[in-house]
């Protein structure tokens, strides 16, 4: 599988594992989460996606524990985590309200939390993972700042940030932000327009996309949208996932999808995306279904 280089000393695999379903799975044993990650590397997917937050705070532990019982994944895996979202749950759960910090205190505790929990040494790429309202740029970037010199973190991005959020952190900063991990999918796709993703492109940095199949509505449904990824699908055999993944990953940007799946049978079918043909027509094709209109 190609891979997608962030720094001189990272690189993401082309499709991502998302890991924020994980608690939801009726198996959370270690050995259940080892055939994941198992059957991710089995196609060259080795880069697993999580947040403190993911499972109510829980994810992180869960995965920590597959490593726990398998030290040597760890190697193999890159691992990218995410913080600043406060939930009144899990270890948050006498916060009076949801909010955001983006503290210098509460970022370094997070990723000390995140640490222990995943039972890692090195964090290779942490997200901010809201735009704070509060946040003060030259504290949030000299935490990240401090973070990526200490080895404790080996590069870090944001998610969900638009181009002014982008801006005033990093010019706080000195550690280049590598990513910005964005809602893109067929149905979701106002990145493409918006500035979003042309923001990006413009300094040659590679967006995430967290639900590329529309939280999985892209998968059921009767739209015209599914329709259309039907008709990709059955000529180049192939589910509507791959062709909806493969939409993502043929535009010139070097989208890496984020996917999300507790079922093995599905995880095994992530890199039928690269199997897919997606010219140029058939992408407008999919992308005027999802809009309910022709271009302009």
């Amino acid at each position: 599988m190609d891979r997608t280089q962030l720094t001189p000393d990272l690189s993401l695999s082309r499709i991502v594992y998302g890991m924020w379903r994980l608690d939801e799975d009726a198996d959370t044993s270690p050995a259940h989460i080892q055939a994941k990650i198992e059957a991710c590397l089995a196609q060259g997917i080795t880069t697993l996606d999580q947040a403190d937050i993911y499972g109510g705070y829980m994810a992180e532990e869960l995965l920590g524990a597959a490593f726990k019982a398998a030290p040597d994944l760890r190697a193999k895996c890159e691992i990218v985590t995410k913080c600043d979202i406060v939930a009144p749950v899990g270890r948050y759960a006498s916060a009076k309200v949801k909010h955001y910090d983006t503290s210098r205190a509460h970022i370094e505790a997070s990723v000390d939390h995140s640490l222990r929990l995943m039972n890692i040494e090195r964090i290779d790429l942490l997200l901010i993972h809201r735009p704070d309202p509060m946040m003060d740029a030259g504290e949030t970037g000299a935490a990240l700042d401090g973070l990526v010199a200490s080895g404790k973190v080996g590069a870090v991005g944001v998610s969900n940030f638009k181009l002014h959020d982008w801006t005033l952190l990093q010019s706080a900063m000195e550690t280049p932000l590598v990513t910005n991990q964005i809602e893109i999918s067929l149905t979701a796709n106002a990145a493409f327009t918006n500035g979003d993703i042309a923001f990006l492109q413009e300094r040659g940095i590679a967006p995430m996309a967290w639900s590329p199949l529309g939280g999985g509505s892209l998968m059921t449904g009767d739209h015209a949208a599914g329709k259309a990824l039907d008709a990709v699908a059955r000529a180049q055999g192939v589910d509507r996932a791959a062709v909806a993944v493969a939409w993502l990953l043929a535009h010139p940007a070097g989208i890496v999808p984020v996917m999300g799946t507790n079922r093995l049978d599905r995880i095994a079918a992530f890199s039928d995306a690269l199997k897919v043909e997606m010219d140029r027509e058939t992408w407008f094709a999919l992308y005027e279904a999802a809009n309910g209109a022709e271009v302009p």
